[in-house]
């Protein structure tokens, strides 16, 4: 991801290998890491059984917040692919006990429809 990306708040994919080690105490038997992508410090990591955010704070990064939303809990979603102008993606996640959802812009080189594909995948069963 490009400094400029990381700076607008643009997401970039970020290898799961990088990840495993950190979110292993995390998971669950037979839950894996699927996709994760990484905005400055914070990030959307996807397994196989929900979406976890990730909000690093404070200065040194060293406090961080994990929030597990279930795929059961995700009510509706979309996205919004670049364009001429706009060379960002954008995904939206409304979840069931909210009215406004959560927005995240993915930058050119990261493939919003990957992300897409997974929340498909994992709500529409």
């Amino acid at each position: 991801m490009g400094l400029i990306n990381g700076l607008l708040g643009h997401a970039g994919e970020t290898p799961i290998e990088k990840l495993q080690e950190e979110f292993q105490p995390l998971l669950v038997e037979g839950e894996v890491l699927e996709k994760a992508f990484k905005v400055i410090r914070d990030s959307w990591v996807f397994t196989n059984k929900r979406l976890i955010l990730v909000d690093k704070q404070g200065l040194t990064g060293k406090k961080v917040d994990y929030q597990s939303i279930p795929y059961k809990s995700i009510v509706r979603f979309s996205k919004e692919s670049t364009g001429l102008f706009d060379l960002d993606a954008e995904l939206k996640i409304w979840l069931s006990d909210m009215s406004d959802p959560i927005v995240k812009e993915f930058s050119k080189k990261a493939n919003v429809n990957d992300v897409y594909q997974l929340l498909s995948k994992y709500i529409l069963q």
